[in-house]
Formats: structure tokens, sequence, C-alpha cells
């Protein structure tokens, strides 16, 4: 919905709030469950009914639970009955300065003392996270710290022994190194949040004393969307691509009429610096694992002479598409997501004409579009959307873009074959399958957050129930990684199933829709059936659950020569596999053997 995307409305959606969740559930879109459990250090009602909404929009349909009034601390470590009951599948634990009980109180105390209260105070949230953490083994967001509005000693409170923004300023980095430290717990930034806003607009005594609100209402939108993009994020819920316009979007001027050496990027001038910040902003999304791609009505020719300029700071093999022709950019960006194997919701179009935006929207209207007066503007309402909000990175997350130009090259060699199988024998493919080591356990967890169109469940982990399933005598679980000679996809495949018996339930099966039709699922189900076989194991059953994604993996049993026994109404089905008399079916993909390199 446009209504809850950045830069919003806040005060209209408040208003708004009970129409906007009725339109939102209302129009058919397929949505995760999550139970979230809000415990407070102060009110949380309004925080609550807006982080709905922005659920809502980003796929995830919420359910809560509210702690009583400032009892945060009594809850996580004390327990309690009704929170245990709601079994939550992720914790918020919304408290901000307010909370702080051990805030220097006298100019007399010295670095020692102050330490000392540093080290007791987050001993309390410490405690906070721990038992929750042993309790629930569910994701935990913890908010940092707000500085305070008013300062008795100016600058000083900054950065004296007993100031309390200094205070504040320590604390957040232990929170920080906590959070670096443990999987699973995460920051949100209402330090950042606060100062974006503006600390006389975030504090608001009125609302404190009246309502026991810990910041203005008028900054509750703005808190909510901050918090709704890091758990969506947890889930798989970002944007993988950035569409690209070119003439007055990563230059100034028209490379067709300007030629090369017209267009305004680099040094001299003010609007050229401008343009390399931005590109150099783009290029910093790339590292992260975003994919880049051109959408630009221009010859391919200009286009790529534009890269090409001295001062471009994104070069053409930055991008894993490049699409500059007169076509409508609404189809070229189609084009693009067919290519990538990825839906249109995983595109932010960028464009500074926003009648170009407008038709895309009309056409495409699950990509989020990005127009601006000044490239500024572009970075900002980037950074505000968080479309591409990071709670980890893993390896393949900083080579995802050479993965996806490698697949590119691979489409290409596919030409030069009339047989399919002799092409796939070409790549001289080489897989790891394993279990769930430690190195792998973050891309796992991504993963399993992901992937929609190859996952026959769609269950969710996080990344300690992936540690945990990985750890259990009673389940197998694989991950498989594929390597072939135009380079390393990095972990493309993962399997969990629960052994019962003499039987094996899948609970999990999916594979990065980057390596379709290579022939990676034979070989984990070549190694799924070795293993079970090595428990006593005698059937294997398959569970394909049907969502608006998956259909292309609803006969992916019957291909393996599962029997069907069950096809519900819904579209669900149920198979099973008798492996006494399995044979191998992987024929063109080379096993690693156990400490042989890939």
């Amino acid at each position: 919905m446009k209504e809850l995307e950045y830069p919003f409305d806040g005060s209209s959606i408040m208003r708004r709030k009970v129409a906007v969740k009725r339109e939102l559930l209302s129009d058919g879109t397929p949505r995760i469950k999550k139970k979230i459990a809000v415990l407070g250090g102060s009110t949380t009602n309004h925080i609550v009914s807006l982080l709905e909404l922005f659920l809502l929009n980003f796929g995830i349909e919420p359910e809560f639970y509210q702690s009583e009034y400032n009892k945060f601390y009594e809850e996580a470590v004390f327990g309690s009955p009704e929170l245990d009951s709601f079994a939550p599948d992720l914790i918020y634990i919304h408290t901000t300065s307010r909370n702080l009980t051990m805030l220097p109180e006298s100019p007399a105390e010295d670095e020692q003392q102050v330490s000392q209260r540093l080290e007791e105070q987050f001993g309390i949230f410490r405690q906070v996270w721990e038992s929750l953490s042993q309790h629930f083994s569910c994701p935990v967001i913890q908010n940092n710290f707000e500085l305070p509005l008013l300062r008795r000693t100016g600058s000083y409170d900054g950065w004296g022994v007993t100031g309390h923004s200094a205070f504040i300023q320590r604390l957040n980095v232990m929170l920080s190194d906590h959070a670096r430290k443990n999987a699973s717990f995460y920051i949100h930034d209402i330090n950042y949040l606060s100062a974006v806003c503006g600390l006389e607009k975030w504090h608001d005594a009125e609302a404190w004393y009246l309502y026991k609100y810990a910041m203005s209402t008028s900054v509750i939108p703005d808190l909510a969307y901050s918090l709704a993009c890091v758990i969506k994020s947890i889930y798989g819920r970002n944007r993988k691509v950035i569409a690209l316009d070119l003439d007055n979007t990563l230059w100034g001027g028209v490379i067709g009429d300007d030629g090369q050496e017209g267009i305004e990027i680099g040094p001299e001038t003010a609007s050229g610096q401008s343009f390399s910040e931005f590109q150099r902003y783009i290029k910093g999304y790339k590292d992260y694992g975003v994919l880049l791609t051109v959408c630009s009505k221009n010859e391919e020719e200009n286009a790529v002479l534009g890269l090409e300029h001295p001062s471009s700071v994104l070069r053409p093999s930055d991008f894993v598409s490049i699409k500059a022709n007169w076509e409508q950019k609404d189809k070229n960006i189609s084009e693009t997501a067919e290519e990538l194997s990825l839906g249109t919701d995983s595109f932010v179009f960028i464009d500074d004409n926003p009648a170009e935006c407008a038709i895309v929207e009309g056409q495409l209207p699950m990509v989020r579009t990005v127009s601006f007066k000044d490239v500024h503007e572009a970075m900002y309402k980037l950074s505000r959307s968080g479309c591409f909000e990071v709670t980890s990175v893993s390896a393949d997350d900083l080579h995802r873009s050479e993965m996806y130009a490698a697949n590119a090259k691979r489409t290409a060699q596919q030409k030069n074959f009339s047989s399919y199988g002799d092409y796939l024998l070409s790549l001289e493919m080489k897989a790891e399958i394993c279990g769930f080591l430690p190195v792998y356990i973050s891309r796992i967890t991504q993963l399993t957050n992901k992937s929609n169109q190859f996952n026959l469940t769609t269950r969710r982990y996080t990344e300690n129930e992936i540690r945990q399933a990985g750890q259990s005598d009673d389940h197998i679980c694989l991950c498989g990684r594929l390597e072939d000679k135009f380079g390393d996809n990095g972990i493309v495949s993962v399997v969990i199933g629960k052994c019962r018996n003499t039987e094996l339930d899948i609970e999990l099966w999916l594979m990065s829709c980057r390596v379709l039709k290579r022939d990676m699922e034979l070989a984990m189900l070549d190694e799924l059936v070795r293993l079970a076989r090595s428990k006593g194991i005698t059937r294997i059953n398959g569970f394909y659950y049907k969502t608006p994604k998956n259909r292309m993996v609803s006969e992916l049993y019957g291909s393996f020569g599962f029997k069907r026994d069950e096809l519900k109404e819904n579209g669900d089905s149920i198979w099973h596999l008798n492996i006494n008399d399995y044979s191998n079916k992987n024929k063109v993909i080379k096993i690693k053997e156990q400490g042989e390199q890939l």
C-alpha cells in the first residue's frame, strides 16, 4: 500500500489506522503469521497498532502480546504464564532512556564509580536478554537509547565523566558489542531515529506525564516503521535489486545528446560531485549483496559509454543486467526479474522522472519506486525506506553480484548445446553436501527465510532453531554448496528431516532459484537417502504446502519417484518413498569427498 511506504504521512495513518488495517486484510495478499511479544518500559498501545499496519504491508501478519506497563524486567526474568502460553516467535523490548535507573547522580562521582554504574545498568538488560533466550530461543530486538533533550552542563554532558549523554553513548556501545556477539539479538537504533526526527520533536513531557509514552505521539509512526523494517529483514522480506535510470540519475545530462565528455560526474563541478557521491552510495549496496541493474531509455552503446566515463564510480561490471533500449521501463523490469528468477517485489526502481515512476507503479505495483529532485533526496529516501535493512551479513551476500553475473555466462553457454545433459556436464559442477557447519549457519538461516519458489513447506527458522536442528540426533540436516567452472554459487540448498522410528519426515526442502534445473536437488536426495539408511530408516515422507509462489515444486516429489498418499482440496499433498531399492539419481554433479576441496 503506497500510503504505508516511506515517506508517509504519519498523522494520516494514525487517523485512518482502522480503515487501513481493514483494507490490508482484505487485499488477498499472502502473509506469513508471526507472534510478537512487546515488553514495554512505557506505554506501547499506539506503537503496536501502527507496527501491525507496517508489518501487514511487508507481508507479515502479526499477533501481539503486550506486557503490563513497565513490567518488561519482571516478565522476562521471573516469567509470566501468559507470555509462556503465547509462545512468541519474536520479542521486542521497548525501553528508552526513561528506563535507565543507574545514571550518575553527582558530579563528585569518579570514573570507577560511573563505570560500576554502567556495568550494573548493562547487567540489568543482559539479565533480561539471557532469560528470554533461555525460555524462548527466538529473535530478540532491543532498542538502544536516545539522548536527553535537556543538558545541565552543555557540551560537557556529552564527554564528562558524569554526563548523562556520555553515559548513554557508552551504554549504546555495550549494546552494540553484545549484538555482534550473540546471534538472534538485534538492536533497533532509536538513537539514530530520535536524532533524524529531532530531539525537540522526539521528547514530549506531556505525553510522558499524561499517558506514559516515552516519545511524542507524532513520531510513533516513524518508530513503528523503523521497527517493522528490522522485523521484515529478520524474516527475509527485504528487497534484492536496485534498478537504475541513467541520465540525470547516475550522471547529469543526457549521454545521447551530450556525449561522454559532456555529462556531469566527477570533482570538476558541484553537480558532478553529487552524482559521484550518489554512485558511491549505490555501490555500497552492491557490496552488501544487493543486485544492481540498469533500466534506461537509451542506446546500449551510449549507456555503456556513460558507465565507462573516467570519473564513473559504477562500471558496467557492477551490474548484473543492463537494459538500455526504447522499451517501456516496466517491460524491462519484468524481463530482468524473469532472467534473475526473482519476483518484481524484489525490485526498487530509481528514476529522476516521476512520470516514469508512476508508469512502473501502475503496471508493476509490487515494485518500490524512488523519484527525486536531487540525488541527495534519493539517497535519503532509500536510506529511510528500509528496503535493504541488514540484520546479518553472510559470505554469500558479499559475492552475490558475482554469482548472478556468472549465471548469465551459464545461460549464454547453454545456447551452444543441443543436448541439455551435455550442457550440464560442460559446467563441470562440483558440490559439497554436509551437515549444518557453524560457518554456514547464517546463510542457511537466510535461505530458510528468503526462499519462496523452490520451497516445499516454506517453514521459517531462526538462527538458534537452525543450530539446534543441526545438533539434534533426531534430525538429518543437509546443506548443499555448488560450484562450477564459472564460479561458486555458495550454499544453495537446505533439507531438514525429522526421524520417527524407521521413517523420516521432511520438514524443510528448499533451493535457491539461481541453480534451478542443475540437478542439485537430485544430489541432495541421494545424500539424504544415504544418511537415512545409516540410521535404519526405510521410508521418507514428503510434504508439499501450497503457497502462491511455490507452485513450481508441487510435483517435485513425484519427479523423485515418491508415491502420493494424499491430495487436499487446498492443493497441499503428502508423499512417501520406500528407500530399500533406491538408486542414486545424480549423474552430472561431482560430490566432494570428506576433506576434499571444492
